[in-house]
């Protein structure tokens, strides 16, 4: 079957966004505009699309990326509408990965709010283009420019306007096109759907002025053409401005910025207008790089249907219907339902069963997908998120994400004896669909400890295993991750000897220890010279080392930020192993870290408190008697914010101890910021035990 939209009108977009920004209102209005909807979902009533979960619909927020396709203009866009709030970070972070650009959406009261700042981060990182949706242009408070300087200042970003609003908070009825030099009004009867064209309001008339000579001058910096044109004092036409525009947009130069109020159906077709006019196709974005198998070359693979097939794993769901689903995003080739693929991260062949089109949880079957398509395949038994599927003749291995390191576990298990089987089927399905979720046992009380991103994090998941998988469970209080790392350089010798009649056992190393740059992890150095330790043992050491670094020697926490240098040694042989030099590496390191003043980390996050000003002292002297370091304040209309850097482990039931001290008036979000060393004397570290500590094979040798 052939394609039915040419590749250059194919646009695969991401909505992303702090918490309560309102990005599923803005592609619940998107849905209904393009007529895959004949009526508009809302979050609050829980009826919106896109939030099709039960924990989304109760509690208003979206969870996990729900992708859908729509037809504006005979262009086809490919939406994926993103979580906001910051447990959910991998969500984003997955979605932006595939994705040829994004709409970031803000609040026109809020501005920049922390999650933005992050999202914004992670689009940077892949280098997405994007354009900027200013909402809730209706509500009082609002404000566009100090939006667009927000933006500059902690964004970094060059936000240029092409609109701008026409009143504003309760008079807003419309826009502006600072382009085309005209005003749109919405019907508030039609549902926005239908507007009219005006001429701009005399009292606008020298902002629009003003506002189309800044975008010359960012066309000017964005296209030479344009440039040349107004140096010689020639006339720059629209379609040369819009050129201009589409050039630095997708050069990550600029970002063109549009507002509306999605709530009140007002500005959101000019922004599908945006999307189809500024943002990249696939065919506009430099071709996918990857590597051959090994890892010794470089493979690319240009959008094209003619390539050899190659797509990227972004997502895994378990459907109780139809099973595992894998979305995935084609970079090139093409694709039939019931064909063979090879995965290449795990080097094996497997047939994909069903191809399907996405709408939120609702699903189309298709026959064949094509370079630049997402769709999602039953069938695929061996994949996890990040893997890559090709053409087994023309193998390419794709970078994968990276995913942040869990910072908060609980202990958990089953009410009943016949929960028990079912919450490890349970929990592994879960953990294969999100990978910033973990499971373990503690080996000291085989208990199953589950670890996540935050406390919301694990509420849900342990939701989703009542509801989805019928499993009751108990959970314990929540842990912190706490980290350990060294304060000094210390030098230690670890020897492991054992005669047992017949071949022995010898290892025998020298080490140095140090501490490493702040987010260096872990550094090793050989500097055995002479062949005094032979090179097939080498390696051991290291892993030995390594192995012993997830129980620290302090309260059996994993040690961070260390270098270690191996100088010295000896060996036997005909006794020596690779096993007793892995032993001996890890006695060495204990050995070591015990003298070089062992330090307890913990995470810290970034907290930004939202409040009325009569509360303020009250919020502040809590913050700091949790040991936080206040950052800063800030006045807004009718608020103020406070944000402050608190270790984590004093944060747990803040959100109830906040609406206590402000009679329910107060908001804050949070996001994992660094590690630091604990600075509480209450902490202690004798009676501790680290529910995090999974058993090392070297611990196991000895035993």
């Amino acid at each position: 079957m052939p394609r039915t939209t040419p590749l250059e009108k194919t646009r695969n977009i991401g909505i992303m966004a702090h918490i309560d920004a309102g990005k599923t209102t803005t592609t619940e209005r998107i849905l209904y505009y393009t007529g895959i909807n004949y009526k508009i979902g809302e979050v609050h009533e829980g009826t919106a699309t896109m939030d099709w979960m039960e924990q989304e619909q109760e509690r208003g927020i979206t969870i996990t990326s729900a992708a859908t396709t729509c037809i504006w203009d005979n262009n086809r866009i490919n939406i994926i509408d993103t979580p906001g709030h910051v447990d959910f970070t991998a969500e984003v972070e997955r979605s932006l990965r595939v994705l040829d650009g994004a709409v970031a959406v803000f609040c026109a009261v809020g501005g920049v709010e922390p999650q933005s700042e992050t999202v914004w981060r992670q689009a940077d990182k892949y280098r997405v283009p994007r354009i900027a949706f200013v909402n809730k242009m209706d509500r009082p408070g609002a404000d566009y420019e100090r939006c667009m300087q927000m933006m500059r200042s902690r964004l970094h970003a060059n936000p240029v306007a092409i609109q701008y609003p026409l009143g504003k908070e309760e008079t807003f009825r419309g826009v502006i096109d600072l382009l085309e030099e005209k005003a749109i009004i919405y019907r508030d009867e039609t549902l926005g759907a239908e507007y009219t064209e005006e001429e701009v309001p005399a009292e606008y008339k020298d902002i629009v002025r003003e506002y189309r000579e800044k975008i010359i001058e960012a066309a000017c910096e964005a296209d030479e053409k344009v440039f040349e044109k107004f140096v010689h004092g020639e006339a720059i036409s629209t379609e040369e401005l819009k050129a201009a525009i589409r050039e630095g947009t997708i050069a990550i130069k600029l970002t063109p910025v549009l507002c509306g109020s999605a709530f009140k159906n007002k500005g959101v077709q000019p922004l599908l207008d945006a999307v189809v006019a500024y943002l990249p196709s696939p065919v506009d974005i430099p071709p996918v790089q990857g590597w051959t198998p090994d890892r010794s070359g470089v493979e690319v693979r240009a959008a094209d249907d003619k390539q050899p097939f190659s797509a990227l794993i972004f997502k895994i769901m378990t459907d109780p219907f139809v099973g595992q689903l894998a979305f995935f995003r084609v970079y090139s080739g093409s694709l039939t339902g019931g064909s063979y693929v090879y995965n290449s991260t795990k080097q094996v062949r497997e047939r994909i069963g069903r191809l399907l089109k996405m709408h939120a949880n609702k699903r189309e079957e298709i026959k064949d997908v094509f370079a630049g398509d997402i769709a999602a395949a039953v069938g695929l038994r061996n994949v996890t998120t990040g893997d890559t599927i090709c053409d087994e003749n023309k193998q390419i291995l794709l970078e994968a994400m990276d995913f942040p390191e869990p910072v908060i576990a609980v202990a958990i298990e089953p009410k009943t004896k016949a929960d028990q089987e079912k919450m490890g089927i349970a929990l592994n399905k879960l953990a294969q669909e999100d990978p910033t979720f973990r499971i373990h046992t503690d080996p000291d009380t085989a208990q199953t400890i589950i670890s996540g991103m935050g406390e919301l994090h694990l509420e849900i998941i342990v939701d989703r295993m009542m509801r989805e998988f019928n499993v009751g469970a108990n959970v314990g209080k929540p842990q912190v991750a706490y980290k350990e790392t060294i304060r000094s350089k210390a030098n230690a010798e670890g020897k492991y000897i054992r005669q047992t009649g017949g071949r022995g056992q010898y290892g025998h190393v020298r080490i140095t220890v140090e501490p490493s740059a702040v987010g260096a992890g872990f550094v090793f150095e050989n500097a055995i010279g002479g062949g005094v330790i032979p090179k097939e043992y080498i390696k051991p050491v290291e892993q030995g080392i390594k192995e012993a670094m997830e129980s620290g020697v302090l309260a059996g926490y994993e040690v961070k930020d260390v270098k270690v240098t191996l100088y010295d040694g000896s060996y036997h042989e005909v006794d020596s192993s690779e096993i007793a030099f892995k032993i001996a590496g890890s006695m060495a390191f204990k050995e070591a870290c015990r003298k070089a003043h062992p330090a307890l980390l913990e995470p810290v996050m970034k907290v930004e408190v939202v409040l009325p000003e009569e509360f303020m002292g009250d919020v502040i002297g809590d913050l700091n008697s949790r040991r936080g370091d206040i950052e800063g304040m800030e006045a807004r209309p009718g608020t103020q914010i406070i944000r402050a850097l608190v270790p984590l482990s004093s944060m747990f039931g803040y959100a109830t101890d906040l609406r206590s001290r402000t009679q329910g008036r107060a908001t804050y979000t949070m996001h994992f910021s660094h590690y630091r060393e604990v600075r509480s004397k209450g902490i202690c570290l004798g009676t501790r035990r680290n529910p995090w500590r999974k058993r090392n094979t070297s611990e196991r040798s000895r035993t």
